[in-house]
């Protein structure tokens, strides 16, 4: 939603965390693709990739870990060691609760083959039930961060009146899981190539936000899940800026 009026102070934005899912398809790098409901309060009908906002549970320290550590995050994000750490269980659970992807596994070397088995737990996550330290102790899980690689920070521009501070991941979908998208927040759910996606975006059949069509700009060049892994990346703070010509708003990207 774009404010009639780009008046008053900027609304704090609220600490998120979004994972780009990708994998390796007959004809190049895919990504996993979500259509968020229409007429939800923030990007709804946008096409996205699976992420929410931090819950202040994912800051519980007691999570078994394995992995860059969270000062090692801290220092990418640019951040506290506790929001770090915050971000990087959001990423996990944000992950798991809109695609079914679980980025643990019984030890520091390995992840889960199938989640169906934990489909309550997917369920009670949602529902704020349950916090993602409780559901990896209970089962005996390790949060797997070397999963996980840091790849951008974008925030909702100054004028709008929802704000989010999202740090962006890469992971690599793990062998034997699969991604449903099976979450009441998306309409639909697919793997895609970025460059099908990104043509898709310009028909006019997906709406994408800056941060995700920039980002499928990003994977289309690299071509390959390998290549993604090896990109060297400095994150940086992104603030795109609305602007007014006469009757219409256009975004400008830095």
């Amino acid at each position: 939603m774009v404010p009639e009026t780009f008046t008053g102070p900027p609304v704090e934005p609220r600490d998120a965390a979004t994972v780009v899912l990708v994998r390796d398809g007959a004809a190049g790098v895919e990504a996993f693709l979500l259509r968020r409901v229409a007429g939800m309060a923030f990007a709804g009908g946008m096409t996205v990739f699976p992420g929410g906002g931090v819950d202040p549970r994912d800051a519980d320290t007691s999570v078994a870990w394995a992995g860059p550590p969270p000062s090692w995050w801290a220092e990418r994000f640019s951040c506290s060691v506790e929001l770090a750490t915050a971000l990087v269980c959001a990423a996990v659970r944000e992950t798991f609760e809109e695609s079914g992807v679980l980025l643990a596994g019984p030890s520091a070397s390995s992840v889960v083959a199938s989640t169906a088995r934990y489909a309550s737990a997917r369920a009670a996550l949602v529902a704020r039930e349950l916090s993602l330290a409780q559901f990896l102790a209970s089962e005996g899980l390790v949060l797997r961060a070397d999963l996980l690689r840091p790849w951008a920070n974008w925030v909702t521009p100054v004028e709008e009146p929802r704000r989010y501070d999202t740090r962006f991941f890469v992971a690599v979908l793990p062998g034997g899981q699969s991604a449903d998208g099976m979450t009441s927040e998306a309409s639909d759910a697919a793997w895609q190539r970025p460059v099908d996606a990104l043509a898709d975006w310009k028909a006019g059949r997906r709406a994408l936000l800056p941060p995700t069509w920039v980002t499928l700009s990003e994977l289309d060049e690299l071509g390959s899940v390998s290549a993604v892994l090896e990109s060297p990346r400095t994150v940086s703070k992104i603030i795109p800026k609305l602007v007014r010509e006469g009757g219409a708003v256009r975004v400008v990207v830095p």
